[in-house]
């Protein structure tokens, strides 16, 4: 952590100004998280699953909420009472051996996160008749420079304002009218001996519990430079981004179901999620809206992506990995960060399927979460002081959930690749 964040002036102020002014401090981590969290992948499998199973994944999407904020919560926990992100704590408790191993497979689930952004990124500039790898050398050449030359706090709010393009979702999904008796009926409607439905049901999970925005959280938090005195607003920081990431997802699904093709066939590419959203959004600036919100949602998770697996290199090597260093002072920080960015850019320029690869690695990241979600509970029994701990009944009941969620992704990951 930079010695600026020491000292903390304006944090420390937080207790004696307004709520207001107090949640506009605190503001950022958690929201940020969980507006990467509804990616480039979110969107195309809750669209997918929108397509296929009509509004049969809709309640699923709603449950997963809880989970979601308690792995985000317990992440935001370690933060503020350690002080310390992920990889250190993993590294401090688990010995360098083992923080390697963890640091490895978030580098793998990050690198293929990252190759799903910006294909969405390609993917919209597709729409546009714009070549792909056009559009991804703009890309990393923009979030390169507006991170190497930026702040913490510059890179929050840039990440928000295009996260913000998100809520075209929302606003589809309302105006796509679903009719109310087949909702209530696609609601209650849950094929779960059906392999298609179980493998949407873990891409769903692996696209809504992420292991790399746990990580990105817990160390966007420490290097906010964000106190115990904040615990309370970030945790409502936090909850108002989980509910925002589900009602953005609930929304694409919600206008995919309602303008899905008979028969419930998969979706093979983005521009027939585009002309779905069309119907809901107008023809011709349907399609350009559709764009404009996976172009933001993309932006957002490759900034996220791209800083959780630079921070958590950084932690696990015990260099510098602060946004507040100089390039100059922390160099092989940023110098990962643009690294991964450049090798995802020319893996995406190469040509990939963007619908199947967001939905195989949402079910990839669903089979992890056992060992990502041991880890984070773990961490929290021994690191946390004895008043965060998760203890007594609510400890039980946190780890009752992550472990039935853990088991319900293997579940229907396994089943849904395999059966």
């Amino acid at each position: 952590m930079p010695e600026s964040h020491a000292s903390a002036p304006v944090l420390g102020a937080v207790p004696k100004v307004g709520v207001l002014r107090a949640y506009a401090v605190t503001l950022g981590p958690g929201l940020v998280a969980m507006l990467a969290d509804t990616d480039a992948g979110s969107v195309m499998t809750a669209a997918q699953s929108g397509a296929q199973f009509g509004y049969g994944l809709l309640l699923f999407q709603l449950a997963v909420i809880p989970v979601m904020y308690i792995a985000q919560e317990l992440g935001l926990r370690l933060a503020l009472g350690t002080g310390r992100g992920m990889g250190e704590l993993v590294r401090a408790r688990f010995g360098r051996a083992t923080s390697i191993v963890v640091t490895a497979v978030l580098a793998i689930s990050c690198f293929g996160a990252l190759v799903t952004q910006l294909s969405g990124l390609a993917a919209v500039g597709q729409l546009l008749d714009v070549p792909a790898w056009q559009t991804v050398a703009v890309a990393v050449a923009g979030i390169s420079v507006m991170v190497v030359t930026g702040s913490y706090r510059s890179v929050e709010r840039i990440s928000i304002f295009f996260g913000a393009f998100e809520l075209i979702f929302v606003f589809a999904g309302w105006t796509s009218h679903p009719d109310l008796s087949r909702l209530v009926k696609g609601i209650g409607s849950m094929p779960i001996h059906d392999p298609r439905y179980l493998y949407l049901c873990a891409a769903n999970l692996g696209t809504s519990v992420i292991p790399w925005a746990i990580f990105y959280q817990q160390s966007a938090a420490v290097d906010k430079g964000l106190k115990l005195s904040n615990l309370r607003l970030a945790r409502i920081d936090t909850f108002v981004g989980v509910l925002i990431c589900q009602i953005v997802t609930s929304g694409i699904l919600m206008t995919a179901a309602a303008n899905r093709g008979n028969g419930g066939a998969a979706v093979a590419d983005v521009r027939t999620f585009a002309q779905m959203f069309e119907h809901a959004l107008g023809r011709g600036s349907g399609a350009l809206l559709f764009g404009a919100g996976l172009m933001g949602s993309a932006l957002v998770a490759t900034v996220v992506v791209s800083l959780a697996s630079a921070w958590a290199i950084g932690e696990v090597a015990g260099l510098r990995h602060s946004l507040e260093h100089h390039p100059k002072d922390a160099p092989w920080f940023y110098a990962s960060f643009v690294a991964l960015l450049a090798a995802g850019g020319a893996y995406v320029a190469s040509g990939v399927n963007l619908v199947g690869l967001a939905i195989a690695l949402g079910v990839l990241n669903a089979m992890l979460l056992p060992v990502v979600l041991l880890f984070l509970f773990l961490l929290a029994c021994r690191e946390l002081p004895l008043s965060l701990k998760p203890s007594g009944l609510t400890g039980l009941a946190t780890a009752i959930l992550l472990a039935t969620t853990s088991a319900v992704g293997l579940y229907a990951g396994l089943v849904g690749a395999f059966g």
